[in-house]
């Protein structure tokens, strides 16, 4: 599988395996979440994503029991995880309100819980996972730097920023923002034309797709005519629709990396059926204007 290059020193799979759900499985054994792994690993997954708050902050945890279980797996796999989101659950049961955090102290605090929790001694990439309204882009990007030249973390990104959030950010830091992860799809195609693809596009980052199956809110009546669009060229294409749905991210210029949430091994094995789709650009615009609902003009 391609590998997308972030930095000298970080590269990921162009599809990510999502782990958001990992503690949602009726099975949260080491060695089912191990299959899980190892079956991204047979088809060029390597890329892990995670978050602190996932599961209720547990998933890091059962991820990092399967890593104990299988240390061999950690040099195989890129690990992405995010922090600064702080809501009223596991470890922050005390908190009145959900809220974000960003200053220097959370956030050294916050990696330091990850790298115990995933039993690992490096973090790939560490995103910040919302814009925070109390930002201090000096003491947030201090933070940041601080953690790329201590070595427990490789690269840095954001998630969930706009162009001016990311500028900010950036304006406080040395080490280079590497990404931003944003919810991209069919559905939620708003980045395409309100200036967040083409300002990363611009600068030459690669941006990360969150839900790029919208949820399976593809398929809703509502969508009729994109759902039947997508049935049928997947079967033309001896695939599924889902697989088209995100071949439609990868044709993209922008260097799209869909991270893909799945709890089923069965679906795992057929990610990378997506790389397959043949995307022509009338095919794109077929699938751009069932999602719009409307002509391009």
């Amino acid at each position: 599988m391609e590998k997308i290059a972030l930095s000298p020193e970080v590269s990921l799979s162009r599809l990510v395996y999502g782990m958001w759900r990992l503690g949602d499985d009726a099975d949260t054994s080491p060695a089912h979440v191990q299959a899980k792994v190892e079956a991204c690993l047979a088809q060029g997954i390597t890329t892990m994503d995670q978050a602190d708050i996932y599961g209720g902050y547990t998933a890091e945890a059962i991820f990092g029991a399967a890593l104990k279980a299988a240390p061999a797996l950690r040099d195989q796999i890129e690990i992405v995880t995010k922090c600064d989101i702080i809501a009223p659950a596991g470890r922050h049961a005390a908190a009145r309100v959900k809220y974000y955090d960003t200053s220097a102290a959370h956030i050294t605090a916050s990696v330091e819980a990850s790298l115990r929790a995933m039993a690992t001694d490096r973090i790939d990439l560490l995103l910040i996972h919302r814009p925070d309204p109390l930002i201090d882009n000096i003491e947030t990007g201090a933070a940041l730097d601080a953690l790329v030249a201590s070595g427990k973390v490789l690269a840095v990104g954001v998630s969930n920023f706009r162009p001016w959030d990311f500028d900010l950010l950036q304006s406080g830091m040395t080490t280079p923002l590497r990404t931003n992860q944003i919810e991209l799809n069919l559905i939620a195609n708003a980045a395409l034309t309100n200036g967040d693809i083409a300002f990363h596009q611009r600068q030459g980052h690669p941006l990360m797709a969150w839900s790029p199956l919208a949820g399976g809110t593809l398929l809703s009546a509502s969508q009729t005519p994109l759902r039947t669009a997508l049935h049928r060229i997947g079967a033309e294409q001896g695939t599924d629709w889902s697989a088209v749905a995100v071949a439609w991210l990868l044709r993209h210029p922008a260097r799209i990396m869909p991270v893909m949430g799945t709890n089923s091994l069965e679906r795992i094995a057929h990610l990378s059926d997506a790389c397959r789709v043949e995307m022509d650009r009338q095919t794109w615009f077929e699938l751009y204007t069932h999602a719009i609902e409307r002509e391009v003009p």
